[in-house]
């Protein structure tokens, strides 16, 4: 004869062990979901952002070209434009280039590179995590000089 005990016999049954199963099977596959999501949408951001300083810097750099602005005009035109989407414009680099020796000449392209980093969201700043937490973006940007740049008016 076999004795039976109340708390063995609950052990043994599966009653109610689906929708935990399924609760922490979901859990542990919407974390790292959500945080792909929240890593896309911080990468994207920063492309937009530094796609954008590129662009305006050229604008800047055209403009300056035309007018005898200064290479100041376009770090500030980085700095604000990435200050806007929130990327630390300290940690970036600027440089422009010419495809003739002159950047003054009249239809002289003129490309800006800017190159960044993103930080990864979640990454805490401790134990230089913030170089390995950080995912380098970079752009450039193509304007030509006014074929009526330098004529007077």
């Amino acid at each position: 004869m076999r004795l039976s005990r109340p708390w063995v016999d609950r052990l043994r049954r599966d009653d109610g062990t689906a929708s935990l199963e399924f609760l922490t099977v979901g859990i542990l596959l919407l974390v790292p979901l959500v945080y792909l999501v929240l890593a896309v949408a911080a990468i994207q951001a920063g492309a937009l952002g530094v796609e954008g300083a590129a662009r305006q810097a050229a604008r800047v750099a055209v403009l300056g070209a035309e007018t005898g602005a200064s290479d100041a005009a376009v770090e500030r035109a980085v700095r604000v434009t990435l200050d806007d989407y929130g990327i630390d414009a300290g940690a970036a680099s600027v440089s422009v280039t010419c495809d003739r020796a002159d950047c003054t000449d009249a239809g002289a392209h003129v490309t800006v590179a800017v190159r960044a980093g993103v930080q990864m969201p979640l990454v805490p700043d401790v134990l230089a995590l913030s170089a390995v937490g950080s995912v380098p973006i970079e752009a450039s940007a193509t304007q030509t000089v006014s074929r009526f740049a330098g004529r007077p008016q």
